[in-house]
């Protein structure tokens, strides 16, 4: 491709390449000193031209740059979050992992700013002041309270990971969580802003299903969730109630996720959950219970037989661990475990595919450790996968 000057079409900008420039510069510089310059790769004057090619380069990039950061599609970095300003949105930032965890010991302990520890190692953070009240007999002393991840990011933990204590005081016997951790995240991502903002220009729509999952995805501290509609006058495949609207939300609270959904639904819809919110209208003073559900989380064990090629190592398995452990955690509210993904995902971690480092030779996956198959996991729309690295077993042969 021959030197053109940068110019603007229905593509949008579009600039010559470092080697455009460059070969335009030599064959300018040509033109003014005689054809028979020497210009090899080695001479002072090739070098220099060089260098004035890639300084002029990255301007032009630059350039580019700041002309694809004035639309979302094309936007990146800063310049997407400015962008999506206009349209009342910013990018969610990292979120903490928390937890309800069960504190044992003698009653009226009282508990200042302590910590537990996981079976991973990772650290949580009780509430500031924690006290043991009765509960039941023989007389213990309990207290059930949410515990935050010290490390941001998406940390998981199973029913029964946390177990330890960090921070020792006299009376507090025991840890435990009952239940799996609710997963924080990593900072948003492009691709993940510009499809929270495509979403977002829908919600002054006429469509109020397009509306409600619009408003849902702005609640700041929402990361996932599933809207499903029955239209019909009997119960959907799912068992949902005719003419209702079904929300699974995943982050925000429980009165921000009612409000958007009284505030977007379609008049007289049934709205479906076992999490219920009673909302006032702010005009009418009438009372409307707004019902939702908070998602289930499903361990999904994994189960890879590897077989080690060359430049296969130790750190290898730990990074297939890594990446199975994260495409589950990735899946959405509802979405289907595929064995056609996990061997992806695995097979991701490999520099070059045509010349792997392992081979795979059987993956199997299941809600229980055992048995497992070579078969897809179905998950119900309020469930979502959760994935943890301890859960991801692999056997070389």
């Amino acid at each position: 491709m021959s030197y053109t000057a940068p110019y603007v079409d229905s593509s949008g900008l579009t600039i010559p390449t470092y080697i455009d420039i460059r070969d335009n510069l030599i064959e300018e510089f040509k033109n003014i000193y005689g054809q028979d310059c020497y210009l090899e790769e080695d001479s002072a004057d090739y070098q220099w031209i060089c260098i004035i090619a890639l300084r002029m380069y990255d301007m032009l990039s630059s350039v580019q740059l700041a002309y694809n950061n004035r639309g979302p599609q094309t936007a990146v970095g800063s310049g997407l979050d400015q962008v999506v300003k206009l349209n009342g949105i910013s990018r969610k930032a990292a979120t903490y992992s928390t937890c309800d965890v069960l504190l044992t010991g003698t009653i009226g302990t009282v508990i200042t700013d302590g910590a537990v520890v996981d079976k991973s190692g990772y650290v949580w953070d009780l509430p500031s002041s924690v006290t043991l009240v009765s509960a039941g007999s023989p007389a213990t002393g309990q207290a059930t309270v949410t515990a935050t991840c010290r490390t941001i990011g998406a940390i998981s933990a199973l029913p029964g990971d946390i177990s330890a204590i960090s921070t020792p005081t006299s009376g507090w016997t025991s840890v435990t969580n009952l239940t799996a951790a609710a997963v924080g995240t990593a900072v948003e991502t492009d691709v993940e802003l510009r499809d929270r903002q495509t979403l977002s220009v829908t919600r002054p729509s006429t469509d109020l299903l397009g509306g409600t999952i619009a408003s849902i995805a702005s609640i700041e501290s929402v990361t996932r969730y599933n809207v499903l509609e029955n239209a019909t006058n009997a119960e959907d495949m799912y068992g949902n109630p005719a003419h209702s609207i079904t929300c699974v939300v995943e982050g925000g609270t429980t009165t921000e996720v009612a409000n958007e959904i009284w505030l977007n639904r379609g008049l007289g819809v049934y709205t479906n959950g076992d999490v219920v919110v009673n909302v006032t209208d702010p005009i009418t003073a009438v009372i409307t219970p707004i019902r939702f559900y908070r998602p289930i989380y499903v361990p999904i064990y994994v189960t890879a037989t590897i077989y080690p090629l060359t430049g296969y190592t130790t750190a290898t398995a730990d990074a297939i661990q890594e990446a199975l452990s994260d495409y589950l955690n990735a899946l959405q509210i509802g979405e289907d475990v595929t064995i056609s993904a996990l061997y992806a995902a695995a097979m991701a971690v490999t520099d070059d595919i045509h010349k792997p480092s392992f081979s795979i030779t059987l993956l199997t996956a299941a809600k229980v450790a055992s048995p497992q198959q070579s078969a897809d996991i179905i998950l119900a729309f309020n469930e979502v996968a959760l994935g943890a690295v301890a859960n991801i077993t692999i056997i070389e042969e």
